[in-house]
């Protein structure tokens, strides 16, 4: 049914979204993601620094940043700095090297994680209600008879269990990847 397969495309797109924001917060290991988004001002305008140069990651905690225009070092050098991270620059190429993270804060990246995920189970299950309501005003127009209402409330659950399975999926892979020393 139309219904439910709209239902499924917007489950999708909450787990690409989740994703993305999981990726986001910073575990251990340094991922071009903590840097790849931050805005830079360069001649006038606010680039991605992903769109100024090539970005690396050197094992075990370094990030670096290959420049093609050397006039961009300042603002990406400041974008770097202001998001929290400490930058050194050698010609055009700029080094981000993350410290080992201490205890206290891993516990408090593991407590950001289980928010994000836990405002996600949300989307989730508002998604959920509005479809189920769709669902509803179908049959009270007749345009599904009551079976096939009971068996789309039915798949929507059952596609609701599968993907909370795959957010608590993600949460606790970050969760293992932040506990890690």
């Amino acid at each position: 049914m139309e219904i439910l397969e709209k239902f499924k495309k917007e489950t999708a797109s909450l787990i690409d979204s989740l994703k993305k924001e999981i990726l986001g917060v910073r575990g251990n290991r340094p991922s071009p993601i903590l840097v790849e988004n931050l805005k830079v001002d360069y001649f006038g305008q606010q680039l991605l620094i992903k769109q100024l140069g090539s970005i690396s990651v050197v094992p075990p905690r370094e990030i670096d940043i290959a420049l093609w225009d050397k006039n961009a070092i300042p603002g990406v050098v400041k974008a770097v700095e202001a998001a929290g991270f400490s930058a050194n620059y050698d010609g055009k190429l700029i080094r981000i090297n993350l410290p080992q993270l201490n205890q206290e804060r891993r516990q408090e990246l593991v407590k950001s994680v289980k928010k994000i995920g836990e405002t996600f189970k949300i989307q989730l299950r508002t998604h959920r209600d509005e479809t189920n309501k769709a669902v509803g005003v179908s049959f009270d127009n007749k345009q599904i008879s009551e079976d096939q209402k009971f068996k789309l409330k039915e798949e929507i659950q059952k596609s609701v269990d599968s993907t909370n399975k795959e957010i608590e999926s993600i949460l606790d892979k970050k969760i293992k990847e932040l506990e890690e020393i």
